[in-house]
């Protein structure tokens, strides 16, 4: 298996996003896009088959006391926070081909922790009393579907995801590891890559369209994400480069619950990524490590993510 191909198909970002609120802007700070998710051959999408996939996800921010953040339907400022999350992902790519390219489903089911210190933010702006939070749980579920092309040494995808309101969520909490709404996520990739150099040109771009959250009344508003690596396969097993994406909120949230107004976010990062490949037994396990610097935020938290993806064939179809 090629060096992170699960990961072009999977964009699983998702109940991570479900997975680890990082606080970030919209309703608890983060879209249910994970950002970060898709790096190097975020185009290619792997041969028929079933695949097993788990992400390991950590992500550690802050945001000054100057800076007031929706969680939980109260605002809150000088805020610490750290999320681990797992998220388990099964993708299925059928044997029969959809409009020229191959068609992939999966699903996506993310459980974590996060734990967050932060307090009030009074009426007259600065903090006010302390508050923590923390929680191990389950998060929403991501159900989605993609089609992957191939051209030479181009590849490119596009596919959907959506977030389905089914995990453990508590109202009130500043700490949820679900989402508690319905969301739609839309996103495309293209990746060049030469075998014979081993370099990696890859890029995806996706929209994310969020539902209202009914017990707090707020809508978190429409949200863009770019995302981009560069990688050279060094080894036949191991290939390393930079990676990077930027995230802005396109609408503002709106509801009644949406106290701060039109809150609008933006990050952007940069960051590294290595990908090796080993077996185990007769079975081949691909390995990809991302680790991303957030910079140039705005009504989000600002921190450092990373990423431990596994990915292994458990099934593939015959050619």
């Amino acid at each position: 298996m090629r060096k992170g191909t699960l990961t072009g198909a999977v964009l699983l970002a998702t109940g991570l996003a479900g997975g680890a609120q990082e606080l970030r802007a919209a309703e608890g700070g983060v879209g249910f896009y994970l950002l970060g998710t898709r790096s190097a051959q975020a185009g290619i999408l792997p041969p028929p088959g079933t695949y097993l996939q788990n992400d390991a996800y950590f992500y550690s921010g802050s945001a000054s006391a100057g800076q007031d953040l929706p969680l939980g339907g109260r605002a809150v400022a000088d805020i610490d926070a750290t999320a681990f999350i797992d998220l388990i992902t099964a993708l299925w790519v059928l044997p029969e081909t959809v409009l020229g390219g191959n068609l992939a489903v999966l699903g996506t089911l993310p459980v974590g922790a996060q734990d967050i210190d932060a307090a009030l933010a009074l009426q007259g702006g600065g903090p006010g009393a302390a508050v923590s939070d923390s929680v191990f749980t389950v998060g929403d579920p991501v159900l989605g579907a993609s089609l992957g092309w191939h051209a030479g040494k181009l590849h490119w995808t596009t596919g959907v995801l959506v977030n389905v309101p089914l995990g453990d969520y508590t109202s009130g909490d500043i700490a949820n590891v679900a989402f508690h709404r319905w969301g739609l996520d839309v996103a495309g990739a293209l990746t060049w890559f030469d075998p014979q150099s081993g370099w990696d040109l890859s890029a995806s771009a996706g929209m994310t369209f969020n539902g209202e959250n009914p017990d707090t009344d707020y809508r978190t508003g429409t949200e863009l994400h770019l995302e981009g690596a560069v990688t050279n396969q060094i080894t036949p097993a191991f290939s390393a480069g930079l990676a990077g994406y930027y995230y802005e909120q396109v609408s503002g949230d709106s509801g009644a619950g949406a106290t701060l107004g039109s809150f609008k976010g933006r990050v952007a990062a940069l960051g590294v990524t290595a990908a090796y490949n080993f077996a185990v037994g007769s079975t081949p396990v691909a390995a990809r490590l991302r680790v991303y610097r957030e910079f140039a935020t705005r009504n989000r938290l600002d921190g450092v993510a990373g990423f431990l993806t596994l990915t292994i064939p458990i099934g593939l179809s015959a050619p």
